[in-house]
């Protein structure tokens, strides 16, 4: 994982600990759930509309 270790990855989140403190974690996790979430939507919805674009050409020359 780019060459990221055990203990650098320990180091990272010590230091994220102590800058944010136990009580905002919960919710910098959450955000970054629904960052990720919204991505992989708007990713999904892209290849959808995509393949949704394909069809339709690919309908207009078989008539």
């Amino acid at each position: 994982m780019f060459g990221i270790g055990m203990p650098e990855l320990i180091v990272i989140l010590v230091i994220i600990l102590i800058i944010f403190g136990a009580g905002k974690l919960p919710e910098i996790g959450a955000g970054m759930g629904k960052a990720i979430k919204n991505f992989k939507t708007a990713t999904t919805d892209a290849e959808r509309k995509e393949e949704e674009k394909k069809k339709l050409e690919d309908g207009d020359k078989i008539t």
